[in-house]
């Protein structure tokens, strides 16, 4: 049987669902157009460091007031939408309720957010979960970004080259300082990929950029463990107030 004619009999007795809404759409694994028009996906103009959008554009080097003030531990960050009351729907359900039909769509996204940054990459690398949150959850959500990206992108992907040493307790309630040090020596290199590491320049894959904690510890390991350069990739991220 034609591979269109199994399509159009796979979608009449199971038709495509918004990722956000459920409603029907044309395509697997998308949106619709009214939840696509309440996203607020991100781009220029932005900070030249940590994406940080800007409302007005102030020319492709500038940067926002806390890169200026304080260099972070990565060289660039780049995202695709907002970490809003919109986007934390479809991001919620891939982390903790088995919706895995948006991988595909995800990783579209995120390499045309980060194609600058995969275009000069070399690997790439997912934020590791701790062992015991990997058991419950069963799957870490950045590594099937990661590989997802890298099948598009035609990247490498190191899946173990950071491990999660020490599980961390939540972190939305704490300020700045805090989530620093609860993230201190979280992690390590896994031994077996370290040599793979040395001269690379690395785009480290995670859901979502909140503080910067996380993403700035995982860097400075791979920094430490012989990367050229860490950029960092992620689906969502919380937007400062001006």
């Amino acid at each position: 049987m034609p591979a269109r004619l199994v399509r159009m009999v796979v979608d009449a007795l199971l038709p495509p669902l918004c990722l956000s809404c459920h409603a029907v759409v044309v395509e697997p694994g998308t949106l619709c157009p009214e939840c696509w028009s309440r996203m607020t996906f991100l781009g220029s103009p932005q900070c030249a460091c940590c994406g940080q959008p800007f409302e007005l554009d102030a020319g492709p080097e500038a940067v926002c007031g806390d890169c200026a003030r304080s260099q972070p531990p990565f060289g660039r960050a780049r995202a695709v939408f907002r970490y809003d009351d919109e986007s934390k729907v479809l991001i919620l359900r891939f982390k903790h309720a088995d919706r895995l039909e948006g991988v595909g769509a995800f990783a579209l996204w995120m390499a045309r957010a980060g194609a600058d940054l995969l275009a000069e990459a070399d690997l790439l690398v997912p934020v590791p979960l701790h062992r015991w949150r990997l058991l419950s959850r069963r799957y870490n959500q950045a590594a099937l970004l990661a590989l997802a990206i890298g099948r598009q992108a035609r990247l490498e992907v190191e899946p173990e080259a950071l491990i999660r040493v020490r599980r961390t307790p939540p972190q939305g309630h704490l300020g700045h300082d805090a989530r620093q040090r609860n993230v201190a020596g979280a992690f390590r290199l896994n031994d077996g990929p370290k040599a793979r590491l040395a001269g690379k320049r690395v785009v480290l894959v995670d859901d979502v950029l909140t503080s910067g904690a996380t993403i700035g510890e995982c860097a400075r390991v791979l920094k430490r463990g012989g990367a050229a350069s860490v950029d960092v990739l992620t689906l969502g991220r919380v937007v400062r107030s001006a």
